[in-house]
């Protein structure tokens, strides 16, 4: 299993404590050091859309230049603009086999988990 995110994100520290309070054993990447490859990228938005994961809520997005906000007119604006600015990325990223899911929710890793 593999989990995407920044260490020091509130939300990826929840995850990651979850994970080791039940014994998920689980890879992680981070973002701030080792970015994202657009073929990544285009594999997540295959699987449940860009707009799943591309945080409008966050601090990142609030943050942007009107302009550049405005400029996001397509698939590919947004991917480009998210490989750019990872900390846009909903987080954490959660991938285990074909299991795709972004955020925390305690209730969909224990379903999924078992535990």
């Amino acid at each position: 299993m593999k989990v995407y995110g920044i260490p020091n994100c509130n939300t990826v520290k929840k995850a990651l404590d979850w994970f080791k309070a039940n014994q998920v054993i689980y890879e992680f990447h981070d973002f701030k050091k080792l970015g994202i490859s657009p073929e990544k990228l285009k594999e997540w938005d295959t699987k449940a859309g860009y707009e799943k994961f591309m945080n409008k809520a966050g601090l990142t997005w609030k943050q942007l230049d009107p302009a550049i906000k405005e400029s996001i007119k397509t698939k590919a604006d947004g991917l480009q603009l998210l490989q750019q600015k990872t900390s846009m990325i909903k987080r954490p990223v959660i991938e285990d086999g074909g299991f795709l899911f972004f955020g925390f929710d305690e209730a969909v890793y224990q379903q999924h988990f078992g535990k």
